[in-house]
């Protein structure tokens, strides 16, 4: 395998950006930047093996410096929501910025992991290959206590398997739930919706949402709802349930944290498949949730090749803790890490395709 690199623009902050492009023999590629530790592309083939960029993203690092729907964002210092940013641990109340319509708490605040340039160390192997993005997240970084220091490892291989490790050590009880941003498109990033995916995820109950999309605190059984994904589903056909399911109605769809039957081991968590194409995405993680996401209100202008990815364009599979888990101690895991402790987990997205008779 291999590691091509290129300049990638200038960083808001004036650093030089670099853009890195694993590629395996088959051709098919994964690329990451060192500003936000952020993934750019995912290039694999489809059934007849035509190769689309199934990653909705960017072709200049300008549009990366700005707005941009996290689109394939490392996401910290704690990913999801935190209800009114606040939380207290060990006796100590905090506030974190209230960036999310200025009530609560989102994906890390104002200027979340994605908004710092990241240490890069390039490993190449004979069947995969590594970038490892490393930054020290200092003590009151968006008013979250301690130095955090974090390591992010993206590795391609030959199977067209994406591997994400995330490690973090701190000096202080603080939280952590790092998690990735990217948003998928089976069809390639220009596809058009993913109303016609067919997505499963092994849970059986989500955590519900109040009108600002916090947890209330308990569990809802996902039988008999739109947000029934056990035994595969078609995307367009629970946007067309929505308002049969007054969970989907805040969101405009899909943005909901399910909690995986398989605990905090690792195992299958979700599965998409895009008949069109062929291709399909298999979501493997040891965190005890997902948050499926699909681009309810996403309208950005000047996508990679000038398209516009409107509503519905892309989803989102986050794998994760659960949102405002420090407010929640009933939830299953914690993302409360302390000295002496590791924050160390993995998520692998398996790309996969139907090949022509």
């Amino acid at each position: 395998m291999a590691i091509s690199t290129r300049p990638f623009g200038t960083a808001p902050d004036g650093s030089a950006v670099t853009l890195y492009t694993m590629t395996n023999r088959s051709g098919s590629s994964v690329s990451v930047i060192d500003y936000g530790a952020i993934l750019t592309s995912i290039i694999v083939p489809g059934r007849d093996g035509t190769m689309a960029d199934v990653a909705l993203g960017f072709d200049s690092m300008e549009k990366y410096g700005g707005k941009h729907g996290s689109m394939g964002d490392t996401v910290g210092r704690c990913g999801n929501r935190i209800g009114k940013g606040r939380f207290t641990l060990d006796g100590v109340s905090y506030q974190l910025a209230l960036n999310d319509h200025g009530k609560n708490h989102l994906h890390g605040g104002f200027a979340g992991f994605a908004s710092f340039m990241w240490s890069a160390e390039t490993i190449e192997g004979e069947h995969r290959d590594s970038v490892r993005f490393h930054r020290l997240s200092p003590d009151g970084e968006e008013n979250y206590p301690g130095n955090l220091d974090v390591t992010v490892t993206y590795t391609w291989d030959e199977d067209d398997n994406l591997i994400i490790r995330y490690e973090a050590v701190t000096d202080k009880p603080t939280l952590c739930n790092l998690t990735n941003h990217t948003y998928f498109n089976l069809g390639g990033h220009d596809h058009g919706t993913v109303r016609d995916h067919e997505v499963f995820i092994a849970a059986d109950v989500i955590t519900p949402v109040d009108d600002e999309l916090i947890p209330l605190g308990s569990y809802l059984p996902v039988a008999g709802t739109p947000l029934d994904f056990r035994d595969g589903a078609l995307i367009g056909e629970g946007l067309d349930a929505m308002e049969l399911c007054s969970q989907m109605i805040p969101a405009h769809g899909y943005d909901h944290n399910f909690v995986l039957n398989k605990g905090a081991v690792m195992g299958i968590a979700a599965c998409v498949y895009h008949e069109e194409s062929g291709r399909s995405m298999e979501v493997l993680t040891d965190q005890p949730a997902v948050q499926l996401y699909t681009a309810c209100t996403t309208d950005l202008e000047g996508g990679k090749g000038g398209v516009h990815y409107g509503n519905y364009s892309g989803f989102c599979l986050e794998t994760q803790h659960c949102p405002d888990d420090p407010n929640n101690p009933q939830f299953p895991g914690t993302t409360v890490l302390r000295p002496g402790e590791k924050y160390d987990t993995t998520t692998i997205y398996a790309f996969r395709c139907e090949k022509d008779d």
